[in-house]
């Protein structure tokens, strides 16, 4: 009894945290009781600057959505639609969402799995760019929680594709950020499992989720070996490599602990950077001051720099190679629309068709080349 009283305690502790959680009253109203809101799934864009030259997607965690993961208290408006563009002028700022509710009173869950829901960011991203003609635009993720195994599913499933605009996702992405997200399983589940089996007011709960949270959970084992495994074999693609940051949780959340403890949000030989928040509230900044949101960002511009940097010394080397096959000495090359022929033979002996040599200096300039019919009539 007292274990039971416990469980009630706690939850009442984390109704006034948990975004899922509505005012008491929309619950008491009989005709609302069983309705739901339409969650806010896909792409939605936060900035679109026309100077664009990358794409940042954020994509929330379990019991969030694409706007409220990543709007503080007493503002409007997610952080990355107000705050990020100040930092990263030329990002166009995207957010992914999907249904990620383990638990309500109000109606059925979603009984959509994790690659389910990878499969609806591949796509709806890649139409998304497709649309506009900016499929070969670099990617950087931002990740929170169950969100982060969205994305390594997503990127793992784009690699076994055929399809180009599928395996372009892949091919672009070149960094991803990730908050909180339970790489070896976490107290997620736990968290979860309070939600589901509380107060008995739980229609249905999806266990589909709630299973791959576990810490020995196959599908978490599956997912994780598929992404490193992607990963490291980029190198031998000739693609770029994929940056990673890990952040992880620094305060609990009350009436759970850690949701996400460090060992679990950190993946070996990656760097890893304390949030000085709970795991509701590391997405969560207010100002560019904030220390969350300087190293997130200070990740970000980091990363978008050396992007930069990779992309104009592989245009100067492209540039440089076409340059030396136009003026390098001794090389000949014929050019001009029908008939008309112009030669640039460079500088330096040549060689004409019966073995003789001669000097040329610069473009040559012979004229009309005859048809075989003229040469004919001539006598030539």
């Amino acid at each position: 009894m007292a274990s039971q009283h416990g469980i009630f305690q706690s939850f009442a502790k984390m109704k006034r945290l948990l975004p899922l959680q509505k005012a008491a009253a929309e619950d008491q109203d009989p005709p609302k009781r069983l309705l739901r809101e339409s969650f806010p799934a896909g792409i939605k864009t936060l900035c679109s600057p026309d100077d664009g030259t990358i794409d940042i997607v954020f994509i929330h965690g379990l019991t969030g959505n694409r706007d409220n993961t990543w709007t503080a208290r007493d503002t409007t408006d997610p952080w990355p639609k107000t705050l990020l563009p100040l930092a990263l002028a030329t990002s166009r700022i995207l957010t992914f969402g999907y249904d990620a509710y383990v638990a309500d009173w109000r109606g059925v869950v979603s009984q959509a799995r994790i690659a389910n829901h990878a499969w609806n960011l591949l796509t709806s991203l890649a139409s998304y760019r497709e649309n506009d003609r900016t499929n070969e635009r670099p990617i950087i993720f931002v990740c929170h929680s169950l969100g982060g195994l969205v994305c390594e599913d997503a990127l793992v499933t784009a690699r076994q594709r055929s399809e180009r605009h599928l395996q372009s996702i892949l091919r672009s992405t070149r960094g991803i950020i990730f908050l909180g997200t339970p790489h070896h399983g976490a107290g997620l589940a736990k968290w979860a499992e309070v939600l589901s089996q509380s107060i008995g007011l739980v229609k249905q709960t999806n266990s589909n989720i709630v299973e791959v949270l576990r810490r020995d959970s196959e599908v978490l084992a599956r997912i994780q070996e598929s992404f490193h495994t992607m990963v490291m074999a980029r190198s031998r693609e000739g693609l770029p490599p994929i940056e990673i940051s890990c952040f992880y949780e620094e305060l609990p959340l009350l009436g759970v602990g850690l949701v996400v403890p460090q060992d679990s949000a950190i993946l070996p030989g990656y760097i890893p950077i304390g949030i000085h928040s709970n795991h509701m509230d590391m997405t969560k900044f207010t100002s560019t001051d904030d220390p969350g949101f300087v190293a997130v960002c200070g990740e970000l511009r980091r990363w978008i720099r050396d992007i930069d940097t990779a992309e104009n010394h592989c245009e100067d080397l492209t540039l440089s190679n076409d340059r030396d096959l136009n003026e390098q000495p001794g090389t000949a090359s014929q050019h001009g629309d029908g008939n008309r022929q112009f030669n640039n033979f460079g500088t330096g002996p040549q060689k004409n068709v019966e073995g003789n040599y001669f000097e040329a200096k610069g473009d040559q300039h012979f004229g009309m080349v005859p048809s075989k019919e003229s040469m004919g009539r001539k006598g030539v």
